[in-house]
């Protein structure tokens, strides 16, 4: 097993505290708690499907990256700046909020928030059949079921195995599965397309829809500029606090549209009572 030491120069506004916090309530991808500062994570190096770790600490600007695992690290560290949006040259963030009142109170309250996602869009999609048709604990407690010493199956096991799920949904993580190894969800991909090209790709895999498609490259590549057109409670926020529509408010954010949809979503769920970063509709 090897080892790899990365700092990466982060690039606008960063705290580790609130990205940490956001992602330990995340539900569909929830980081276990631990003592200490660090955000530590275990996960599946996307391409080459092996395991590797990651433990990040801040240092002022600079984000640390200590990794270790038996594929490439160099990819792995990649990955773990896409799935933190440190990948991001959020300069020009502070920005938005000069536009947008709402915005400036909700970058307020989240101070240094970077949108955390899925670990890759492959496991996004995943997500995306487990949680059709059921609450989203439901949907944890199944995915927790299927986990392999704290990762989710490659997309060459997760095929292999004899998937006792309700409905078309063993057929559909078949298909997932199957799309992920053909790199048709390879998030450098999806990431180098406009958000919406993006989309229409990711729904030529069977089982995932306009609203699955959008979280696998909204929260699954983490593509920083995109809106999302099917998330009926941003949709509801936006209504609530501008009495406008999406589309038309979301032209104040760019070229930040999916981190300030984020973190509206966080805002309406506090103020509901509900998980920091709920995901669903």
């Amino acid at each position: 097993m090897a080892d790899l030491r990365v700092e990466v120069a982060v690039q606008g506004p960063w705290s580790l505290a609130t990205s940490r916090a956001f992602w330990e309530g995340f539900t569909p991808s929830a980081l276990p708690e631990h003592e200490g500062e660090a955000l530590r994570a275990t996960f599946l190096v996307e391409g080459e499907w092996r395991r590797a770790a990651v433990s990040v600490t801040q240092r002022g600007a600079t984000a640390v990256l200590s990794l270790s695992g038996d594929g490439d690290l160099d990819l792995a560290a990649a990955q773990v700046c896409r799935f933190l949006s440190l990948d991001v040259d959020g300069r020009a963030w502070p920005e938005v909020a000069l536009r947008d009142p709402v915005i400036a109170s909700a970058q307020a309250s989240l101070p240094g928030l970077r949108p955390c996602g899925f670990y890759s869009p492959y496991e996004a999609a995943a997500w995306s059949v487990l949680a059709q048709r059921v609450r989203m604990s439901q949907a944890a407690a199944v995915k927790a079921s299927l986990l392999r010493d704290g990762v989710f199956p490659a997309p060459a096991e997760l095929l292999a195995l004899d998937l006792d799920l309700p409905g078309r949904k063993p057929e559909y993580l078949r298909a997932v599965a199957g799309a992920a190894l053909d790199g048709l969800l390879d998030a450098v991909t999806l990431r180098s397309m406009k958000p919406a090209a993006a989309v229409l790709a990711v729904q030529q895999v069977k089982g995932l829809g306009p609203f699955a498609a959008e979280l696998v490259v909204l929260r699954g590549a983490n593509a920083p500029d995109a809106v999302p057109h099917n998330e009926s409670r941003l949709t509801d926020e936006v209504a609530e606090r501008y009495g406008r529509p999406l589309a038309e408010v979301s032209e104040a954010w760019r070229p930040y549209r999916t981190w300030a949809a984020v973190h509206l979503r966080v805002l309406r769920e506090r103020r509901l009572g509900g998980a920091m970063a709920a995901s669903g509709r």
